[in-house]
């Protein structure tokens, strides 16, 4: 083990330890229906976490078809044929659907990247050698469904920034108030334009840095992103790290780790912003002592930000939830993340206090953790810190995963062209 063996043997036992849990934990949570939120349980029914989800039962598979493990690797497509098989008429992919009732749910406002993460575990699952992972051909047999989700994808982006525009609450984080143009969908949907050959790809990562980053960026030519752009530039304090959101006259700037994360991962920041991005997340400290917080600043109540909403439950007050909690599975896209920069000996560390993460509470691989208490929060036995973690460990173990490079590669293409 490349990486890994630089850790002492204490280290490497915890390690061990948490590959095998996570794949016991994954395998208790398959269903025939496919992969659950959750470990069932009375409390896991009533809260909605045994069913598939968009979002988890890609993430899911991802981490399944890597975790070497024959069981896994057979099922990691079951959740996204279960999705498939529910999709709505207009092409969108559920938030979730509830197996027993056979009933698929699409969120209040709509759930936005349910969609786009379908689309790239399939891709995902069909890069894989022959032989570690059954159910090829996702591609093909689902040729029907892609256009469909795609075509409806296209529905909602817009004709010139050729970025996705949603409502707020729409997305993984479904009770923060991002909405317009939000970063961490728009990570996802460059990524899903080059996986699947899309037009426009070149001006939606031109057009990505030109709104969620304007301090590094010219002056914009289309006069309506300089109307944007002007707005953000007059007042805005944080500066290294991609805004959150950009809409007409209001924008996020809590410091989004996930969408920050993959804009890295996924090839939407060039090696010079990449390396700011990491550094100002570095210098956030949003990694201590456990990778990673959902934000670097917490939206508080007396921000013209803060919704009602967000109280529900005393749920996402500030450092919980969504709105500052540490979420071991966008820990493991950070690791992903360093590992991808060629920051190995970080990464290294960094999956070493993964694990630590999933194994509070006697291994609970719970759903998230306070951001300054570290009291975990959440539902217990989540199946995508699991695989978020095998994700992790095989960036540390094998080198930067090579599907994930197929944005970085194609960015690096465009910077020397230019």
């Amino acid at each position: 083990m490349r990486l890994v063996a630089t850790h002492g043997a204490a280290d490497r036992l915890l390690l061990e330890t948490c590959h095998a849990r996570s794949v016991e934990l994954l395998r208790r949570n398959i269903s025939p229906g496919g992969i659950l939120a959750a470990t069932p349980g009375q409390r896991a029914d009533l809260r909605g976490y045994t069913a598939i989800f968009g979002r988890d039962a890609a993430v899911c598979a991802l981490g399944m078809a890597l975790s070497g493990d024959p069981v896994l690797e057979h099922e990691a497509a079951t959740g996204l044929h279960t999705l498939a098989a529910h999709q709505a008429p207009n092409g969108q992919i559920p938030k979730f659907v509830d197996v027993q009732r056979s009933e698929a749910d699409f969120w209040y406002l709509g759930c936005i990247d349910s969609t786009l993460w379908w689309l790239i575990a399939l891709a995902f699952l069909d890069s894989r050698p022959v032989g570690t992972a059954r159910g090829r051909a996702l591609r093909q047999r689902y040729a029907s469904h892609i256009r469909l989700a795609i075509q409806w994808l296209l529905a909602q982006e817009h004709q010139r920034f050729f970025l996705l525009q949603q409502n707020e609450a729409s997305d993984w984080a479904d009770i923060m108030p991002r909405s317009g143009f939000v970063l961490y969908t728009n990570t996802l949907w460059y990524f899903v334009k080059r996986l699947y050959g899309l037009q426009h790809a070149v001006a939606t990562v031109e057009n990505f840095n030109g709104l969620f980053h304007p301090f590094s960026a010219g002056l914009a030519e289309y006069r309506r992103a300089r109307l944007l752009n002007d707005y953000v530039l007059r007042t805005a304090r944080q500066r290294d790290l991609y805004l959150s959101f950009v809409n007409f006259a209001f924008f996020g700037e809590e410091g989004d780790v996930f969408g920050n994360v993959l804009a890295v991962l996924l090839g939407l920041a060039g090696a010079r912003a990449s390396r700011r991005t990491l550094d100002a997340l570095m210098r956030s400290r949003a990694h201590d002592p456990y990778p990673v917080r959902a934000v670097t600043r917490p939206i508080k109540r007396a921000s013209t930000l803060w919704r009602p909403y967000m109280a529900r439950h005393r749920q996402n007050l500030v450092w919980q939830y969504h709105n500052g909690g540490i979420w071991p599975m966008v820990g493991g896209f950070w690791v992903a993340a360093l590992a991808a920069c060629g920051r190995g000996q970080q990464a290294s560390a960094e999956l070493v206090k993964l694990a630590r993460a999933c194994a509070l509470k006697n291994w609970a691989f719970t759903e998230w953790l306070h951001g300054k208490t570290y009291a975990p929060g959440g539902m217990p036995g989540q199946s995508w810190n699991a695989a978020a973690f095998l994700i992790a460990e095989h960036a540390v173990v094998h080198g930067p995963i090579g599907f994930f490079a197929a944005g970085r590669a194609a960015r690096r293409g465009a910077e020397v062209g230019n």
